[in-house]
């Protein structure tokens, strides 16, 4: 097995130098650094990561603590997360928490064990207790969630204005009974930003109408349950505009289901974009989330802190999308 000794010996160099070249710690001339790293190449010397660490004093590692792995939103986050990691030197390792609090206590101290550099949390929610234990890591902490606090690092896209855009569109269109579906009673900051969107948009038109319906859980199932009650008011409203992608496909179900034809008698939007929504008849128009920027400009940002960047801190937010589609139906 070939050693930093053998390296050395071989670029006809101290060891020391071999070091700062692979560490990149202090000047080496050129013509020392393309000696050492044809040795290198040559020889396939790979550094020991344990040994690199206790040299540099750093990890190169980023650890990130995922909700729920099932949502098809989430792959295309963690794969800009890794992507902008691999082209700037950091490892990833990916933590699934099932949403389970205890669970994420438990990952946040072996991240700080395995000496993470930086921290990435995305899910729906995160307690507070689980947001304090991070922030007493000091390490640079970036969140994807739907609970904002003003001491987080957070990244998102205006949810206020790409709801508020949403309803207008359908305004446009000639729909003056517009309803919004919400997910839970216990309102996150998020969903009370999307729910503002809507009434300023209604206010705004002087429709005079808005109604607001809760699913109690952001399922596909809740949906369709609630989509049975919804039926029986069809008749007031001529279109549904959805806290995410996966309550709009619920309802549609459920309507379709009923003999309501969408968007010939009801149409009905979403938000979030989610692969699903393409495959559905009719296709789901909806808000565009750029979810793997939300990873790739996410992770920038936190190797950014973590060189010492104190400009990346507070909320950071990505351009929306309005992915017109065939889920609604112009009365104009």
């Amino acid at each position: 097995m070939v050693t930093i000794k053998d390296v050395a010996r071989l670029a006809e160099v101290s060891i020391s130098t071999v070091s700062r070249v692979i560490n990149d710690s202090k000047p080496v001339s050129p013509e020392v650094r393309r000696k050492v790293l044809k040795v290198i190449e040559e020889t396939g010397y790979k550094p020991n990561d344990v040994a690199r660490s206790l040299v540099t004093r750093r990890s190169y590692l980023i650890g990130v603590i995922i909700n729920n792995l099932a949502q098809s939103y989430v792959a295309d986050i963690v794969r800009g997360i890794e992507e902008i990691g691999k082209m700037y030197g950091y490892d990833i390792l990916l933590c699934s928490s099932y949403s389970s609090k205890e669970t994420q206590e438990k990952y946040l101290q072996l991240l700080d064990r395995k000496q993470a550099e930086g921290l990435f949390l995305v899910g729906n929610k995160f307690d507070d207790e689980i947001i304090d234990i991070a922030k007493g890591f000091n390490k640079p902490c970036i969140y994807f969630t739907r609970n904002v606090r003003e001491d987080m690092n957070h990244i998102s896209i205006d949810c206020n204005a790409a709801i508020f855009e949403m309803t207008n569109y359908l305004i446009k269109e000639g729909h003056k009974k517009i309803v919004y579906v919400s997910d839970f009673e216990d309102r996150s900051t998020v969903e009370s930003d999307k729910i503002s969107g809507y009434l300023r948009a209604v206010e705004e038109s002087d429709l005079g109408y808005s109604n607001i319906y809760t699913v109690g859980g952001n399922k596909h199932g809740k949906a369709y349950e609630l989509g049975k009650s919804l039926v029986k008011d069809a008749k007031d409203f001529t279109a549904v505009v959805c806290s995410n992608d996966e309550i709009a496909i619920g309802i549609m179900d459920s309507f379709i289901d009923k003999g309501i034809k969408v968007p010939d008698d009801v149409s009905i939007v979403g938000f979030g974009n989610i692969r699903e929504g393409k495959f559905v008849r009719p296709e789901l128009t909806t808000i565009g989330e750029p979810y793997y920027d939300v990873g790739a400009v996410g992770m920038r940002m936190l190797i950014k802190m973590i060189k010492g960047d104190k400009t990346q801190q507070g909320l950071m937010e990505l351009p929306f999308t309005l992915e017109k589609r065939k889920s609604v139906k112009s009365l104009v």
